[in-house]
């Protein structure tokens, strides 16, 4: 059960934007102990949820894969067979009753 490096580096990030979450209820904590009002996180914390962000980003992008073309003419895009259960695929429905060519034309 080997986990990618960009796995490891979501979970990674994923435990520092936790740690930050936790610094920041901890330290409002301390400021109600000790009466004074909250004006912001401290500056360490905003550099945790920075860097928690930027890692969890990089794995958010990195771990399912490579992009595909979303361009509808690309041969990526081609049905190369149909589902394995045809059941489901209906094709009795209210669009039927639209005429199959629209010339719409917009309104400038």
């Amino acid at each position: 059960m080997g986990f990618s490096l960009g796995f490891l580096v979501g979970i990674f990030g994923v435990l520092i934007l936790s740690h930050a979450a936790y610094s920041t209820i901890q330290y409002r904590g301390l400021l109600k102990i000790m009466e004074e009002e909250f004006s912001g996180p401290p500056i360490t914390v905003v550099a945790e949820l920075l860097v928690g962000l930027v890692l969890s980003l990089w794995a958010g992008l990195t771990v399912p894969g490579t992009f595909l073309s979303i361009h509808p003419h690309s041969e990526e895009n081609r049905i190369v067979a149909l589902p394995a259960n045809l059941d489901f695929m209906v094709f009795n429905h209210r669009g039927k009753v639209f005429p199959v060519e629209m010339d719409l034309k917009l309104k400038h």
